[in-house]
């Protein structure tokens, strides 16, 4: 059934052409006719911007006025998402949705509550649960020669051990200190910050990266320096559990998944403090372990030609 909210967006001449992403394979467009929300909309999914090309979107989305006064609602696919909502709950609103079809569309991912940098070809995930800090720490390490793959959302393809990137606008619940002040293209929305791509100060990743290391983040503003400690097997799998998103999608209820993920990879808890301190913890840190990993692969070509030659 199309609801009025829907006939709104498909009359004629009430709306621009469609906003087109493509996000994890999906073409997702969005109608939004008014002038502010269509900037913040595509200023948060800029890098993922795609051109119409006059195809089917797989979900198709109408911002439409609300029956009050300063309020909005949402349709997908002609059925109602929220009516009468804020106008600063839009980003959220479609977020949201977005995420929770992506992984009923991509079960073959697995979807982790997670940022998601990387470090010279490797990616790196910053595990955390929301308000821990991990969009501040990204933030940080990305002006130390780290790229941008994500924020909030980190889909893993667990055949190839690889991090797809999602690259939405970068999200702050508040302002980070000095020396990482936010640009003057950042975005206050309501009680969020959203810094677009283009503002950020590395590059951001287009393609998919092996997955090298996990980091869970948790935030202690008490602590005079961060500190960081390397997490067993079972400790790992317990709090990688915690944040995956499609658990029930995958074999064993996801278990399996988690278990994968913290045998193969290093696995770290970081207590962050001063967001310059934790930035130098985590470079020397991730050094470390990229050492390690060249060292052990090194180690296995090595034995492999040993064997052949055998």
């Amino acid at each position: 059934m199309i609801d009025s909210t829907a006939k709104w967006c498909a009359a004629e001449g009430a709306t621009p052409a469609p906003l087109s992403f493509l996000m994890l394979g999906q073409r997702v467009h969005v109608d939004c006719p008014d002038p502010w929300l269509r900037h913040v909309v595509r200023v948060n999914f800029a890098a993922m911007s795609t051109p119409i090309e006059g195809t089917c979107p797989d979900l198709h989305y109408c911002v439409a006025k609300g029956t009050r006064p300063e309020t909005i609602s949402l349709s997908c696919q002609g059925r109602v998402v929220r009516t009468n909502a804020d106008r600063g709950d839009l980003l959220f609103l479609l977020e949201e949705h977005i995420t929770v079809e992506l992984q009923r569309r991509r079960a073959d991912l697995f979807f982790l509550h997670a940022a998601a940098i990387d470090w010279q070809g490797i990616a790196l995930l910053l595990v955390a649960e929301s308000g821990s800090g991990k969009s501040t720490t990204t933030w940080g390490l990305l002006h130390h020669a780290f790229h941008y793959l994500s924020d909030e959302l980190s889909p893993v393809d667990l055949d190839a051990m690889r991090v797809l990137p999602y690259p939405h606008a970068l999200c702050l619940k508040r302002d980070p200190p000095p020396p990482y002040g936010l640009p003057p293209s950042a975005i206050r929305w309501g009680r969020t910050v959203h810094l677009p791509v283009d503002a950020l100060p590395g590059p951001t990743v287009s393609g998919p990266r092996v997955l090298g290391g996990v980091v869970f983040v948790t935030h202690r503003p008490d602590l005079q320096a961060p500190e960081i400690r390397p997490v067993a097997r079972a400790e790992a799998s317990a709090r990688l559990y915690v944040e995956a998103l499609n658990a029930l999608a995958h074999p064993n209820q996801g278990l399996q998944a988690v278990v994968r993920i913290s045998e193969d990879l290093p696995c770290y808890a970081l207590s962050s403090s001063d967001l310059s301190a934790t930035c130098a913890l985590m470079c020397s840190t991730v050094d470390r372990m990229l050492l390690r990993r060249t060292k052990s692969a090194n180690l296995r070509d090595r034995g492999t030609r040993e064997d052949r030659a055998l």
